[in-house]
Order: structure tokens, then sequence, then C-alpha cells
């Protein structure tokens, strides 16, 4: 009986969802956009991003073959994540060049999901990765917010209709993508007034004596594309 109940949920989660009307799609892209477009929907909604970001960072840390020492999420909604390994070289580079393009290049995956119809896939994935990013938190708020959101995607999942379970993944999806491109124009204000001296592009600027203007305009083109590309998926385009 156990053994069945187990192949039960193993066929959720890698089985195909119909999927939602055009209505809902739309319906949660403009659900996304008013949770990043607002200043103070964005001041709130943005520690999601940040998750994705310094989760970004430490798992092309982990990849790469640095040491992962931890990640901390703050209340202002900005993160650190520490590595340990070579000052240097590609894994460096590829591990400070991870945060920004990270909600954006997740959202895309979320989005080839969707398109193909793993709805409960998605939610159980996100859990999964959240449940193993908590790991690695090394302070009080950081552990809030991801135990928060890693059980709104764990109680959707088990708990809900899939009309629900069907919403909430794209709005999650959406977010990602429309969320990403935000930061990296945030970014540019802040560098064209003189602040963030010290942000990603300016240590991968030290690292491939590459301009940081040039990382920056790569944050640009992968968060454009993704939303583009990802977009088109999820509206079946």
């Amino acid at each position: 009986m156990e053994t069945d109940h187990l192949t039960d949920i193993w066929g959720r989660v890698t089985g195909s969802q119909p999927a939602p009307s055009l209505w809902l799609v739309i319906a949660t892209a403009v659900l996304a956009l008013a949770a990043v477009v607002p200043h103070t929907a964005w001041r709130l909604s943005r520690n999601a991003i940040t998750i994705a970001h310094e989760g970004g960072h430490g798992l092309i840390a982990l990849v790469s073959g640095r040491r992962l020492d931890g990640i901390r999420l703050h209340s202002d909604t900005s993160g650190l994540t520490v590595s340990r390994g070579k000052p240097t070289g590609l894994g460096m580079v590829l591990t400070a060049a991870a945060g920004y393009v990270a909600p954006s290049l997740l959202g895309l995956a979320g989005a080839a999901l969707l398109a193909a119809g793993h709805i409960t896939a998605l939610l159980w994935g996100a859990t999964a990765m959240l449940l193993a990013m908590l790991v690695m938190i090394r302070n009080a708020y950081g552990v809030l917010t991801v135990v928060l959101a890693g059980a709104a995607f764990l109680l959707v999942s088990w708990l809900t209709t899939p009309d629900v379970q069907a919403g909430f993944g794209y709005a999650a999806v959406w977010f990602l993508l429309l969320g990403g491109v935000r930061p990296p124009f945030e970014l540019q204000g802040k560098r064209r007034r003189g602040g963030a001296v010290d942000s990603d592009p300016d240590q991968l600027a030290r690292l491939t004596h590459v301009p940081a203007a040039l990382w920056l305009g790569l944050f640009h083109v992968v968060t454009l594309c993704s939303l583009m590309g990802g977009g088109r998926w999820l509206l079946g385009l």
C-alpha cells in the first residue's frame, strides 16, 4: 500500500497537467506586474528576487567547485553569498555573474516546464530548491523568508486544486521573468549616481578586465531575452 502511495506521488510530480485557459495566464501576468512595478509592492516582493539572486551565486559556486560558506538575506532586500576557493579564474567569474541573471533564467526554466504541462513538477522542484538553500542560510531573517516561500509552494502543491496550482505556478514564473528585469536597471541607476561601487559588475570587471558597463549590458540582454522567450512559452505563442 505504501509503495502504491509513493508511486501515486511520483506520478503526480512527473505527469503533465492540462494547460490553463488564456485568461488565467494573462491574469497572472497582470498580478506579477502589480508586484513588480509599484515601488511599495516591489519593496516587499523583491525579497523573492533576492532569494533567487543569492541562490544563483550559491549554486554556481558549488557547481564550479568552490566551497559555499553561507548565504545571508537582509530585510532591506540585499543579500550576501560567501564562498571560498581560488579568488580568480572561471569559477569565480561564473559565481559573480550568476546573481543578476539567476531569477530570469529560473523563470525561463519554469516557463519551459509550464509550457510542457509540468505544473506539479515546477511547484515541487521549487520547494526542493528552497529546502536545499535553507541549509546554507546563516541569519534569522533569511531563514524566515526561505521557510515562508518554501511553505507557500509546498502547501499549494499539496492542498489546493489543479486550477489554484496552475494560477500559483504561472504567477510565480511571470514574477521571476518580470522581476528579474528590474534589478539591473536599479543597479544602473545607482551606478549613475555614484553608488554601488562594489557591485557584481565591478567585481567582474576586476576579475576579467572587461568594463563593468559591458557586464551590466549582458545582464540586461539575458533578463530581457528571458522575459521575451519565457513570455512566448507561457502565452503559447
